[in-house]
């Protein structure tokens, strides 16, 4: 077998290895049925423990009307949020976000974010106090407060009470902005004859839908930034009994999912005990408690908190943050390494979708853009790379002379560069600088709930989603997975295999043929990726293919 065979059996390997891997971390979206019913959560009286129970084996599985019927509740009514809370243990576990729908259907429901004990994947949040004191009787999830106000909304907050017969009483006012923010105020009034200490608690407790193929990329687990520092743990990571515990002044600590998240809001004033755990069968826990709250005779302590629960909206996270002075609460989106581009990214996106008014319009229009701002660098090169290509038959003529002279044909071949003022390796700067510029666009692309369910035009209606217009869609054929590809990423490959005629063949032959390959490679592995980003390469392999056209035209090369 002649070596260069050998080259381009180990480039076709390699090819098809690097298609498999990409398939595996961007696997195609599929619907997974929901995990086994939930269990309860049990607070112990030390406020360094807030474990979980176990529930009975034969616990029947229900759905959210049977689990919250019959139940007191305070509803939730807002234009964004809606659901319940329990008015036993006064648990948040009961929402629905009302912007966003499940699926594309006319008829979906809406995106449920809360889910009560007892269902298949039960999610739901708790506050309250602890105490050293195993006598003192304190609220618990089996407290049945007594309600002022059946309604909380934006313009009415509600107030729970309870008397544990011991001259404490609990106060909890709830309040909910115009968003995803509920603010808790907790007020404990002390005729009790004693100085009583407490220490102020928050839980998210859930049993979360693990997707066998969601996508690697962006984090679904638990997060948290932790003394300005974000801090990420994977489902996976946490075997049970093992725990994850931090001391934080501030930040927050809570639950990640692709576009939603909820957060344990921590105070920035004061040094908190922050646990992540797994506490169950497929089940977690992230918690923290404050430090303790010392409550004289006769007077009042409180403590006021805010829990989160709602969509990753960039903008609106960034608001939070100034405004509220939550530590880094837009790191809840998975921004990747290339922050500093994904970010800025994201924010022309969405301005230029607000100019437009379609998001498959304004990535045209970025691409568009960015071949603006790339053009003096990308003119440069292609004017290399035409030059080049003007040469081809001289470096072709040194390649049959000096053929078996590989030190002497890259000699000559060095010489003729300098001779025609060509910098072989200027071809490559466009590319280096793609690179940085692709991963953060698909980042923006696949975290930016902006961009979750927005349509183009004719068959693409999410352009977050993989292009649905499949070779197995057209021709009702069964089509191997990875191979299963759209229209778009096939144009997308045309458009690469034009441009790739466009360049200077590699003087060596392995490269040649490893080259050839580059079109037909990327086809596959974009091929199950946001459609959008596809629509922006495809886009900008256009316009490099008429700017080099031009250049080609312009130096005089055939």
């Amino acid at each position: 077998m002649k070596e260069e065979m050998k080259g381009l059996y180990l480039a076709v390997i390699l090819s098809i290895a690097v298609i498999m891997a990409t398939n595996w971390l961007f696997p195609k979206k599929t619907v997974t049925p929901a995990p086994a019913p939930a269990v309860k959560a049990e607070l112990k009286a030390d406020p360094q423990a807030i474990q979980t129970g176990q529930p009975a084996a034969e616990e029947p599985v229900l759905s959210v009307a049977e689990a919250t019927a019959n139940q007191p509740r305070i509803e939730i009514a807002s234009p964004v949020v809606s659901g319940s809370i329990r008015v036993k243990g006064a648990r948040f576990d009961e929402l629905y976000l009302n912007k966003y729908k499940q699926t594309l259907a006319p008829d979906s429901a809406d995106v449920e974010l809360l889910a009560p004990s007892g269902t298949q994947a039960p999610y739901y949040a708790e506050y309250g106090w602890l105490s050293l004191d195993n006598t003192v009787k304190l609220p618990n999830e089996n407290t049945v407060w007594t309600v002022k106000g059946r309604q909380l909304t934006p313009d009415t907050p509600v107030v729970l009470e309870w008397n544990n017969g011991q001259g404490l009483k609990f106060i909890r006012k709830i309040s909910l902005d115009n968003n995803y923010m509920f603010t808790l105020e907790q007020i404990v009034e002390n005729n009790s004859g004693k100085n009583v200490t407490l220490y102020p608690y928050g839980l998210i407790n859930r049993k979360p839908v693990i997707e066998p193929n969601r996508s690697r990329v962006v984090h679904e687990g638990l997060t948290g930034v932790i003394n300005s520092t974000l801090k990420e743990v994977k489902f996976s990571d946490l075997k049970d009994g093992k725990v994850e515990e931090f001391k934080s002044s501030g930040g927050w600590a809570g639950f990640s999912d692709h576009y939603w998240f909820t957060a344990l809001i921590l105070d920035n004033n004061q040094e908190n005990n922050v646990k992540f755990a797994k506490v169950g069968d497929n089940q977690y826990q992230a918690d923290y408690v404050g430090q303790p709250v010392m409550i004289a005779n006769n007077t009042a302590g409180t403590f006021n908190s805010r829990f989160f629960a709602g969509a990753k909206e960039i903008k609106l996270l960034d608001n939070y943050t100034k405004q509220l002075h939550i530590d880094k609460f837009d790191l809840a989106v998975d921004f990747g390494w290339y922050y500093f581009l994904t970010k800025p990214f994201f924010y022309i996106l969405d301005f230029l979708f607000h100019f437009i008014g379609n998001m498959g319009w304004a990535i045209l229009l970025f691409a568009a853009l960015l071949r603006l701002a790339m053009f003096p660098i990308a003119n440069k090169s292609y004017e290399s790379m035409s030059k080049m290509k003007k040469v081809q038959p001289k470096i072709q003529e040194l390649q049959e002379r000096y053929g078996s002279d590989k030190v002497k044909l890259q000699q000559e071949m060095m010489g003729l560069y300098r001779k025609e003022k060509i910098n072989p390796a200027s071809g490559c700067l466009p590319m280096l600088i793609q690179i940085p510029i692709f991963f953060s666009l698909y980042k923006v692309l696949n975290i930016s709930i902006e961009i979750r369910h927005a349509p183009f035009v004719g068959w693409i209606k999410d352009l977050s989603a993989p292009d649905p217009l499949t070779i197995s869609a057209l021709t009702h054929l069964p089509v191997p997975g990875f191979l299963d590809i759209g229209v778009w990423p096939i144009l997308m490959g045309l458009t690469m295999y034009i441009q790739q005629k466009l360049n200077p063949k590699p003087a060596n032959k392995d490269q040649a043929r490893a080259f050839a390959l580059m079109p037909l490679i990327f086809m596959f592995m974009l091929g199950h990726f946001a459609s959008g980003l596809v629509i922006y390469w495809t886009l900008s392999n256009i316009l490099s293919i008429a700017q080099q056209k031009v250049i080609m035209k312009r130096v005089g090369v055939d």
